[in-house]
């Protein structure tokens, strides 16, 4: 899929298929590709003399494959998050800037560049330049950072709730606790590496410099956003360490629970086992074994034995 962004007469157009592209009258701003089929790839090369792929999973992770500059034609890979019907996953998008165009490359459609086209056909833009729309396009991806964030904390308040407020500790209401903070923790170090990934790119803009006053603010700007969602995704961090450590320690609880009720059975039966050893030795001279009433009297010491013990525990509540 192709969606095409251009200028005509200070307007910023939406044309849907490469056909309604005029050169002689429209300034081509923005490419973005979904998926292109060959036929949409050699269009773009024909048209800004770029390779058009795909990032894959597997690339190269150094500073120099990430953000570089070649013929001309600046390049940034960038990893932007899928919605929350592909759980989140990371998207590899590649950007490029070439002729006064920004071109970007992806599998799927993601959220970030979804909104970015849905404010620039809308809206328009004031500042039509392609790095402009590279920061906005930065800046959108650090908006729905924050958004994820707070999807997250709610999630924590959820999960603190039930097991500080309603102490809902067994091992099933565990396992299912856990699991969630598992996927939150996951989701969490995402949007901390993606973060991470967008603050190098920005540095890296600033750096060369490629930015004109206006854009360095705006950039400065989502820096200082970037930071204070690395204070929240500590916090974030911390939160999850200390529901871990409850649920965990609700676990041994349970645990605990299980040993005090067979220690204090074992307790209790200790007394009739005692009780039945002496009488199960056959001495030759035990009176009671020749009495009538021997074997009645034994079960009733047994009985006796063990609700003693018992009524004693209950009373201390060592039962609960």
């Amino acid at each position: 899929m192709l969606h095409l962004f251009a200028e005509r007469q200070g307007r910023t157009l939406h044309l849907n298929t490469p056909h309604d592209f005029n050169q002689n009258t429209d300034r081509l701003i923005w490419v973005d590709l979904i998926a292109p089929t060959d036929a949409e790839a050699q269009w773009v090369e024909d048209t800004l003399g770029m390779v058009a792929s795909i990032p894959g999973h597997t690339e190269d992770f150094e500073s120099s494959a990430r953000v570089y500059e070649e013929d001309h034609i600046l390049y940034l890979r960038a990893d932007f998050m899928a919605g929350r019907q592909q759980g989140h996953a990371v998207m590899p998008t590649q950007l490029a800037i070439c002729r006064g165009t920004l071109v970007s490359v992806h599998e799927d459609d993601v959220p970030v560049i979804r909104l970015l086209r849905l404010k620039t056909r809308a809206q328009g833009h004031v500042d039509r330049s392609p790095m402009a729309l590279l920061i906005a396009l930065y800046a959108t991806d650090v908006e729905y950072s924050a958004d994820v964030l707070e999807d997250i904390h709610g999630t924590l308040v959820n999960i603190s709730s039930s097991v500080l407020n309603e102490r809902r500790g067994s091992d099933s209401d565990a396992e299912e606790f856990i699991g969630q903070i598992a996927r939150q923790e996951a989701l969490n170090g995402t949007i901390r590496r993606n973060l991470m990934d967008t603050r190098r790119a920005l540095s890296f803009l600033m750096r060369e410099p490629l930015l004109d006053k206006s854009q360095t603010k705006v950039a400065q700007q989502v820096l200082r956003d970037i930071e204070s969602l690395n204070g929240h995704t500590a916090f974030i961090f911390d939160k999850i360490n200390f529901l871990m450590d409850a649920i965990i320690g609700f676990i041994n609880i349970n645990q605990n629970k299980v040993v005090k009720i067979f220690s204090v059975a074992s307790v209790a039966m200790l007394p009739p086992t005692l009780i039945a050893s002496i009488y199960g030795m056959n001495f030759e001279y035990m009176p009671e074994l020749g009495q009538r009433w021997g074997y009645p009297m034994a079960l009733a010491l047994m009985v006796t034995s063990v609700i003693i013990p018992y009524a004693y525990f209950r009373k201390k509540g060592w039962l609960k």
